[in-house]
């Protein structure tokens, strides 16, 4: 099926980033890997290229188009070419729609063209050792003291953590206040106090580093509040739409990659003298996901498209987000079945896709919390 919602100018765009990738990034992943994070190189090479702050105005070193399709054409070739180490989408659909909508104009200056050049890589912290989901019950506080604010408090699980020159950092600047207490904080790179602890050894995802975070008396100036005091709790669910729909939307894109490669696999190994498609039950589960992926590709194209006209709603993107990262599970463990022994092994990019899906229907809120959201929508 065709997919509409894309012009000539994108297209030339997917090429692009497609070149990019194999020049870039494809050559180096195994390397990264092994080392658990990529190079800063693979950054400066995205910000020569202009992958970097699309969205961010010209005057600042940024693309200046709000086209929300080309952040997600660089999602989806990444994930296509099983690219999970650089941590673009983190830096560009999420932690940039903080840093253009509420950074003053002295902030702006001050952080954005490093930000759009990859010299400032970016991370945003939430999550705590007892709070993930429930973002209220985070324990991070920053008690304001003259022109600053002490932060104390640690933070895990956090992408782009070991790179990070800027931090985005929830706490609770009222502890008192519930969620109208908790406010962001820019902390960055060499503030004294700051320190990373390990870099997490994951299930997946080896290439993309996963960090804790600790700070222990660190002094951020009042000038790296990020929008207002109080106000943090407001600005992350307002965010969260956009955050679940380039999940989702790189998870289709994902499943599509598998279910190709897996498809070709079928066409070429033989078993009994035959093809291992042309038996039944293999043909009938090779049908079903393709049915399966045509639909999500539908629905995610329309919350790509509502979310340009800014209409795409938090249940919504939760819908996209469940259904998506749980096809994106489902789909990968099928074709690994599908490949027999040869998928078990991790010099088959399928045994790495089944090993990268797994967190899929977790970050960004996982997939009962997804259900959650989209069960009180209805009322009950």
């Amino acid at each position: 099926m065709r997919r509409e919602i894309f012009t000539e100018e994108h297209e030339a765009f997917r090429d692009m980033v497609r070149s990019f990738i194999a020049k870039e990034v494809t050559p180096h992943h195994e390397q990264w890997e092994r080392d658990g994070v990529v190079s800063r190189d693979v950054w400066l090479a995205a910000g020569r290229q202009g992958l970097l702050g699309i969205d961010v105005d010209e005057r600042y070193g940024g693309g200046g188009n709000t086209d929300f399709r080309y952040y997600l054409i660089l999602d989806e070739e990444l994930a296509r070419a099983g690219a999970h180490g650089p941590g673009f989408a983190v830096h560009n659909d999420i932690n940039g729609s903080y840093l253009i909508r509420l950074c003053t104009e002295e902030q702006k200056q001050r952080w954005l063209p490093g930000y759009c050049s990859g010299e400032i890589i970016t991370a945003i912290a939430m999550t705590e050792p007892s709070a993930g989901s429930d973002l209220q019950g985070i324990k991070t506080t920053a008690v304001r003291d003259g022109d600053d604010y002490i932060l104390n408090g640690s933070k895990t699980f956090i992408s782009n953590g070991i790179l990070a020159d800027l931090v985005i950092v929830v706490a609770k600047t009222d502890p008192s206040a519930g969620a109208k207490g908790v406010s962001l904080l820019i902390v960055e790179r060499g503030m004294t106090g700051f320190e990373r602890g390990r870099n997490l050894d994951k299930v997946g995802l080896h290439a993309q580093d996963t960090a804790e975070l600790f700070f222990d008396d660190v002094r951020v100036p009042s000038a790296n509040l990020l929008g207002e005091e109080g106000m943090g709790f407001i600005y992350l669910m307002q965010n969260l739409a956009r955050e679940r729909l380039s999940i989702g939307a790189a998870a289709v894109a994902g499943a599509e990659a598998a279910f190709e490669r897996t498809l070709e696999y079928c066409k070429t190994r033989e078993a009994f003298g035959r093809p291992i498609g042309k038996f039944q039950h293999n043909r009938f589960t090779l049908a079903e996901m393709k049915t399966e992926l045509t639909v999500a590709r539908a629905f995610t194209d329309k919350c790509v498209l509502a979310d340009a006209a800014g209409e795409l709603t938090a249940e919504e993107a939760a819908m996209l987000k469940y259904w998506n990262t749980e096809l994106l599970k489902t789909v990968v463990d099928r074709c690994v079945q599908l490949y027999g022994g040869y998928g078990y092994m991790t010099e088959y990019p399928i045994a790495k896709a089944y090993q990268d899906a797994r967190i899929h229907t977790i970050f960004g809120g996982t997939t009962e919390i997804m259900k959650e959201i989209i069960g009180r929508s209805l009322g009950v």
